[in-house]
């Protein structure tokens, strides 16, 4: 016992150091330490970081996927994740309730004060009345709400939507004074009655920097309109407004925009954002979608980080298919076109002063097997951009086609310059490069344009969450295979050996004379710069900004 004593080093270390060490870990964690002894029971007052989750309370039962199980599991497995949602607000209300009230209001500021709970029975409420008491007599820095329902993106139905809207309704009216002092809000799966309650939260929640929406709208479709002193950050994601305003959001610097795939048009108006710096838009092209003209729809803007999602959809030529299966009925084949919601431009100096102030470009989710080289639109449209990345990929759990034959048509644009140099790009990265001629050409075009360019990063194609079991098992029976989708019979060509690659390479810069140093690394090999610029670190790119913040 005396040696144990002698080894715990640990209590030995001043209060300030122990709790600096509590500020890092989750509120779990955090009371787990309280057992210790009676010095480390009294440490949690002390913290300046509360961040109570209840996703950190759910047990292990909560997380089993629901294709992991039987059809007679289904069940059980839906009151497992009620009780578990259940018995994790209970803890998050606990642990609000007894953390705050052993605090000092005289003592250490609040940096941070974030809770995270599910949209069920009275523990919105209680933990909103417990932070509204907080806000009035400690002193609280920053407060947080990030409302979850359980339920995944469109896996909520409309029904469940209403519901979860009306029980958001009665939680924020009964705890407006915990509104008024948020800074940071996330709500998902709403669906609101009355048209106006959207500017209601605006209106009532002055110090929010940072608002986002998922999946959520109004009974009528209804023109947003975005007035907001302090919002700096705001993320609207796969929601149904007519129309989003940004009227007057003067300390705007990021925002997301993503899916919107009822609409014909962009429904986003930029008004006066003067320090927007960091934008995100995403949408999966359709026949009836207009194509967006980013040096209009950018004006007056000074866009420095640009991230561009290309969910896009191959369009069968019908006539053409027709025609074929009539000649030939045993072998059909679908010509696909590329359809892109952004329009490739050949801008006048006027036009194209927008991209004048853009570094770091980020082109995700162009479809495989497509020309590349209506991309360089966008180089040649921003002669300060420094980053670019773009990632290629195909998955036919998104998208299923059963042609024998395919001719892939890309998107149509001819550069109004015939030599033309970019002089500021230093890194080019490419994520889902294969051997193939339209992707070897397109590498060779940047090397021959970006004259000072340093950096070529080319990596193998990245396998989604749900086919990633059947990639690898692909890759296990055949060492040849890289990036192998479910469905593709052909291997991917990526250059794994060492010749293979001396190959590739000699393909690339031969007579440009660029100096820049290619690299071809794995996806699992991926730096880690890249993958939060790419948001490989979430199963979902649209959402992995959003994830990190929930």
């Amino acid at each position: 016992m005396q040696k144990c004593k002698e080894d715990d080093r640990i209590s030995k270390l001043p209060n300030d150091i122990l709790v600096n060490i509590l500020d890092r870990l989750n509120f779990r964690d955090v009371t787990r330490t309280s057992v210790l002894s009676r010095r480390w029971s009294q440490l949690p007052a002390n913290l300046s970081r509360l961040k109570i989750s209840a996703r950190d309370f759910l047990s292990p039962q909560a997380s089993i996927p629901d294709d992991e199980l039987d059809e007679k599991l289904l069940r059980i497995n839906a009151l497992l994740r009620i009780n578990a949602v259940n018995a994790a607000n209970a803890a998050v209300v606990k642990a609000t309730e007894s953390t705050l009230a052993h605090r000092d209001p005289g003592g250490c500021t609040i940096r941070l004060l974030s809770t995270t709970f599910y949209l069920r029975g009275d523990t919105p409420i209680s933990v909103g009345h417990t932070v509204g008491n907080a806000m009035a007599t400690l002193k609280v820095e920053k407060a947080e709400f990030t409302v979850l329902t359980q339920q995944k993106g469109r896996q909520c139905s409309i029904d469940e939507m209403v519901k979860f809207g009306t029980r958001f309704v009665s939680f924020f009216n009964e705890c407006h004074n915990a509104f008024a002092g948020l800074t940071r809000l996330y709500l998902e799966n709403l669906r609101f009655r009355e048209s106006n309650f959207v500017s209601n939260i605006l209106v009532t929640c002055k110090q929010l920097n940072y608002l986002g929406f998922f999946n959520c709208d109004t009974e009528d479709w209804i023109t947003l309109q975005v007035e907001h002193a302090q919002l700096s950050e705001l993320s609207i994601v796969d929601c149904c407004f007519d129309m989003v305003e940004l009227t007057w959001v003067p300390k705007l610097t990021w925002l997301a925009f993503l899916l919107w795939l009822y609409h014909a048009e962009l429904p986003l108006s930029l008004g006066y954002v003067p320090l927007l710096r960091v934008l995100r838009l995403s949408n999966a092209a359709h026949s009836f979608h207009k194509n967006v003209k980013l040096s209009t729809f950018l004006h007056e803007t000074s866009v420095r980080d640009l991230t561009l999602g290309f969910k896009c959809e191959k369009v069968s030529c019908g006539l053409i298919a027709l025609f074929w299966l009539h000649l030939f009925p045993t072998h059909p084949i679908t010509c696909l076109l590329l359809q892109v919601w952004v329009q490739p431009e050949c801008l006048t100096r006027r036009q194209a002063y927008v991209f004048q102030q853009l570094r770091i470009l980020n082109l995700v989710k162009i479809p495989e097997g497509y020309d590349l080289t209506w991309t360089m639109f966008f180089l040649e449209a921003a002669p300060s951009l420094e980053e670019l990345y773009m990632m290629v990929w195909d998955h036919p759990c998104e998208m299923k086609m059963d042609q024998e034959i395919s001719e892939n048509k890309g998107v149509e644009w001819e550069s109004p310059t015939s030599n033309f140099k970019h002089h500021c790009l230093a890194k080019f990265i490419l994520v889902g490069f294969q051997a193939k001629d339209y992707m070897v050409a397109h590498v060779r075009r940047v090397l021959k344009a970006a004259v000072n360019l340093q950096d070529v990063y080319l990596y193998d194609s990245l396998a989604c969450a749900k086919c990633h079991k059947k990639v690898e098992n692909a890759r296990k029976s055949d060492a040849v295979v890289r990036g192998m989708c479910p469905g593709v019979n052909l291997p991917i060509k990526f250059p794994c050996t060492n010749e293979d690659q001396r190959s590739v390479q000699k393909r690339m810069p031969r007579g440009i004379g660029s100096l820049a140093k290619i690299h071809f690394v794995t996806s699992k090999e991926m730096r880690a710069e890249h993958r939060r610029r790419m948001g490989v670190m979430g199963a979902n790119w649209m959402l992995s900004r959003l994830g990190q913040r929930i």
